[in-house]
């Protein structure tokens, strides 16, 4: 079902693992209350069919009254340990929670056992908080790239969330500080990325890649570069970064695809930030829109650029 299809479940509240809703007439007018719960939960609420079933056989969906008790919050084990370092939340609820990444911080772990990620904060922010899940992120930043990263905190948000990720239902903009004047023709970048044979941790463009489609809502002309506004309809690896430098407009400070040197930077990173994050929410279908501020090297270097001769 496509996240455009369904309504959502509307208000609720959260008693302990158990997440309760009052649907009204729907169920409560009809002759198989059972039955109507059932094609509430999967044409209303969007409810994976895989994990009706679970709930069905484990006893996680109760009918009471008006009242309908679903089982969605047992406790988890976060799968990584807690860092406590501070955490900047953006959004939270009792479905998901979409932190700022700030930059040079990788989203997870990659397998060295070397340096703090975002994960590690958002487990200690859970176990400060009281809350018992496992640390779920839905999408990922580079490790240089400033921005919202969006994480579900149940199975239940984790399967929908994923699903809207797929159908792209999920959008998310970015500011980028490039080289050169964007021309007001370019609005479209689609063009394959693959990876490098020449070198292993950068990607082009090649006939040979994956689909990777890029669009640029807005532009703004500074001293030397340009300011755009960057919406991704794909998630590959550096997209956005391959696609400018591959369109002559390289990130200032992204050294590894010819951008130029960013000095203000204290991080020598390069200049994206991912500034909003819209979607809607997996519970009650919801459209939401998640800012994130821009951090303060971006804000200088825009300065800089606008006030160069």
């Amino acid at each position: 079902m496509g996240a455009g299809e369904r309504t959502g479940g509307g208000a609720w509240t959260r008693r302990g693992e158990w997440l309760e809703v009052t649907p009204g007439k729907i169920i409560t007018g009809a002759e198989d209350s059972e039955a109507a719960i059932d094609k509430w939960l999967l044409e209303t609420v969007g409810m994976p069919e895989k994990l009706r079933l679970r709930l069905r056989r484990e006893g996680g969906i109760q009918w009471k009254g008006d009242r309908l008790r679903l089982a969605l919050f047992p406790d988890r084990e976060a799968g990584i340990e807690p860092v406590w370092e501070e955490l900047e939340v953006l959004y939270e609820d009792d479905f998901c929670l979409v932190a700022h990444k700030p930059a040079g911080m990788a989203v997870h772990p990659d397998g060295s056992g070397l340096g703090v990620t975002l994960d590690h904060l958002v487990a200690a922010h859970y176990v400060a908080t009281g809350v018992s899940a496992a640390v779920r992120h839905i999408h990922r930043l580079d490790k240089d790239t400033t921005g919202p990263v969006m994480y579900a905190k149940n199975e239940f948000a984790q399967l929908v969330l994923d699903e809207n990720m797929r159908e792209k239902s999920i959008s998310r903009l970015y500011a980028a500080i490039v080289e050169g004047t964007v021309p007001p023709t370019l609005k479209v970048i689609d063009a394959p990325i693959g990876r490098d044979r020449h070198h292993a941790a950068r990607r082009r463009v090649s006939p040979g890649g994956q689909s990777a489609v890029t669009r640029i809502l807005g532009r703004e002309a500074l001293h030397g570069g340009s300011l755009v506004h960057v919406q991704l309809e794909t998630g590959r690896t550096h997209q956005i970064r391959v696609h400018l430098s591959h369109m002559g407009h390289p990130l200032y400070g992204d050294a590894l695809y010819g951008g130029p040197v960013w000095a203000p930077s204290a991080s020598g990173r390069h200049a994206l930030h991912g500034e909003l994050l819209s979607f809607r929410h997996p519970w009650s279908g919801e459209q939401l829109e998640v800012s994130d501020p821009w951090p303060e090297d971006m804000l200088q270097l825009r300065e800089l650029l606008s006030e160069a001769p």
